[in-house]
């Protein structure tokens, strides 16, 4: 990957830069939250969506409970996918809406989400269908429990390519389109009588922009709309998903929530009676959060030069899972306590790696660091999604990073 231009200082916040020169050598790595750039940025994609759309916070890409907190008034509830996910925000952000979604929801992890109430099932097979319908009989007696079927659809021309596709081929992820009359049918006939269809999810692929995103948005409400008509039902709610595009190569491009709000605008005036929902994750979180560390050594090798860093991809694992290279900000120290020669690039571009024995353990390649010394620190953005909580933690052993939340209200 070409290094990117922009990589530099520029890439932190104040209060960021502020903390990670700050921090002493024995209290790196760590992850910095800033707080206050999350709910800014949270309030300006809350104020580009028009009416009749909701905003939910899908909680597997960062469930820190400060960043769920810190969400939590920006945002109409939160999805989550599992037991655990479950639980733990509830705890985090009682008494906000919650959709329990995801691919293979067990007898344990239904029941659990039948006792805490929470409002929406994303239903991803016909034998969840049915799980669901004998369970809320026995467990919730009189109560009336949302469902919303999500299908596996078609994939559009604009989705063609993308490297995280969700939909349009064989997954694991929601009912194929064929079953879609079969399971309406299970949800009107009366053989579920507290099972209430709400509407349609599909999420069908990640990274793409707000063209691409309002394609899949105008698809999946002509896929429900033609749904309902065949069966004569209202279907008033439609979930698109969510997957808007974060460049880790060019972190100052985001996303394009005017245009995508204005464009849901124009969908939902077309529907009158329609509220649609989305469920981003990486969009709203991955920009608050960085991952400081420091260079403990810098060494040639084949003609190349590298600088292992305390920690590396057991920590933020997102550059290994995606292949790319992420951005970052080189921060000079002085101060060199040692009495053995401090090392230093002779080169204008180092790759840095972390300290585990495995040549995936890459951050970034051939980043622009001329002079880059054994103690400076570097800090790499893009680090509040998918970052410390799809990482392997304990692989060698090494300390856990700390973490820091700043700007906390």
């Amino acid at each position: 990957m070409t290094p990117n231009p922009s990589a530099g200082p520029a890439l932190l916040t104040d209060a960021v830069r502020e903390r990670a020169a700050y921090l002493a050598a024995d209290d790196l790595p760590a992850y910095l939250y800033d707080l206050a750039e999350l709910r800014a940025h949270a309030a300006a994609v809350r104020a580009a969506l028009p009416e009749r759309v909701e905003l939910y916070y899908a909680a597997k890409a960062n469930p820190e409970p400060e960043i769920l907190t810190a969400l939590a008034p920006y945002v109409d509830g939160f999805e989550v996918s599992s037991g655990g996910e479950l639980a733990h925000v509830r705890k985090a952000v009682p008494h906000r809406p919650l959709a329990f979604g995801g691919p293979g929801k067990t007898p344990a992890e239904i029941t659990a989400a039948l006792e805490l109430g929470v409002e929406r099932f994303h239903v991803e097979s016909e034998y969840e269908l049915r799980m669901l319908g004998h369970l809320a009989a026995e467990l919730a007696p009189g109560r009336t429990v949302p469902v919303l079927l999500r299908f596996n659809l078609p994939v559009g021309a604009a989705l063609e390519g993308n490297s995280l596709a969700m939909g349009g081929r064989p997954t694991p992820f929601g009912l194929d389109p064929a079953q879609a009359d079969g399971a309406v049918r299970l949800l009107t006939d009366g053989s579920h009588p507290q099972l209430e269809l709400r509407g349609i999810h599909a999420h069908l692929a990640s990274g793409l922009d707000a063209a691409a995103q309002l394609a899949v948005a105008a698809e999946v409400v002509a896929f429900a709309v033609g749904l309902a008509a065949r069966h004569g039902i209202a279907l008033p709610e439609v979930n698109v998903g969510g997957g808007m595009t974060v460049d880790y190569a060019d972190p100052g491009a985001r996303f394009d929530w005017t245009a995508y709000g204005a464009g849901l605008a124009r969908l939902t005036a077309a529907h009158p009676g329609l509220l649609l929902r989305i469920e981003p994750g990486r969009a709203l979180s991955a920009y608050c959060g960085w991952y400081a560390t420091e260079a403990l050594d810098v060494k040639p090798s084949h003609g190349e030069e590298f600088a292992v860093l305390r920690g590396g991809t057991h920590h933020l694992r997102t550059p290994a899972t995606k292949g790319h290279d992420q951005p970052c900000a080189v921060l000079p120290v002085d101060h060199w306590p040692h009495p053995w020669p401090r090392p230093a690039a002779g080169q204008d571009h180092v790759t840095l790696t972390g300290q585990l024995c495995t040549p995936k353990d890459v951050l970034a390649r051939r980043v622009p660091a001329p002079g880059l010394r054994a103690g400076d620190r570097v800090v790499f953005a893009l680090a509040g999604a998918y970052a410390w909580n799809i990482s392997h933690h304990d692989f060698l052993m090494h300390p856990r990073p700390g973490f820091h939340f700043l700007g906390s209200a």
